[in-house]
């Protein structure tokens, strides 16, 4: 009788392999020593931090600890200076249109939606780069994580709820198939039963689409129950960097910086 073969190791299963590596990929976006600011005002004083690939990363901080403006600095919005790597690429010296050109959407504080335009119109504005059929299509997948947006096509946006502008405003990033996304603030100013609806859905699109998220948002809760990874910023400087169960399990930096 032959011998058997050797069972696989572990790490030769297919989905151990894939696991493995996933760990082993480099960051899909990278910042080291970063510095930003408007005008004379600098607000973040060389940050370092990193969003993994199909990961979700949360920048937790109070009111001007510099979590939207890391965001815009991502962006080129504003003057920054440092490395920013998208890919294994520098994109810190590119303009705003090149970044969203190769691969980051934005969901602005304020849901930044064309109030004056119907909901199809700013999805299609959100479609810009994109060819016409393609376009077409990733809208009406749109339409499968945001039903009400279906029933609201022809709608001002002015007119909807704030829950729906939020929905549009994330479908609109969605649309430009975007590798890393950027959401700032997406449970301001919302009812928690519509916050819990969008996160529901956030969770669908990361499963599905497998892109990468970093997440700006005051409920630390409720970011860190669905981020990997968080970082803490203080006064434009990362105070606490780790993963997010390890964080959320901390009571000390709970108590000291996050109110809860």
């Amino acid at each position: 009788m032959p011998p058997l073969p050797e069972a696989p190791t572990p790490l030769e299963t297919p989905p151990l392999r894939e696991a493995a590596a996933l760990r082993q990929a480099p960051p899909l976006l990278e910042a080291k020593g970063l510095y930003a600011g408007y005008g004379e005002t600098r607000v973040l004083h060389g940050i370092d931090f990193a969003v993994e690939q199909g990961g979700v990363t949360a920048l937790l901080g109070a009111n001007g600890a510099g979590k939207t403006t890391t965001l815009r600095a991502i962006c080129g919005m504003l003057r920054r200076s440092g490395e920013i790597r998208l890919g294994g690429e520098r994109i810190d010296t590119a303009a705003t249109e090149d970044i969203v050109r190769r691969g980051v959407g934005h969901v602005p504080d304020g849901r930044g939606t064309f109030l004056e335009l119907t909901v199809e119109e700013n999805l299609r504005l959100g479609a810009y780069t994109r060819p016409t059929q393609e376009a077409r299509a990733d809208i009406q997948r749109m339409f499968d994580y945001f039903p009400r947006l279906a029933q609201r096509l022809r709608q001002q946006a002015g007119t909807l709820s704030g829950g729906e502008q939020q929905m549009l405003a994330i479908a609109r990033a969605l649309v430009l198939r975007p590798r890393l996304l950027l959401l700032d603030e997406p449970s301001f100013g919302l009812a928690p039963l519509i916050v819990a609806e969008i996160f529901v859905i956030l969770r669908r699109i990361r499963a599905d689409e497998g892109v990468s998220m970093l997440l700006v948002e005051q409920n630390a809760s409720l970011a860190l129950d669905f981020a990997d990874h968080a970082y803490l910023l203080e006064t434009g400087r990362i105070v606490v960097a780790g993963p997010a169960e390890a964080i959320r399990r901390d009571e000390a930096v709970r108590r000291s910086y996050l109110g809860y």
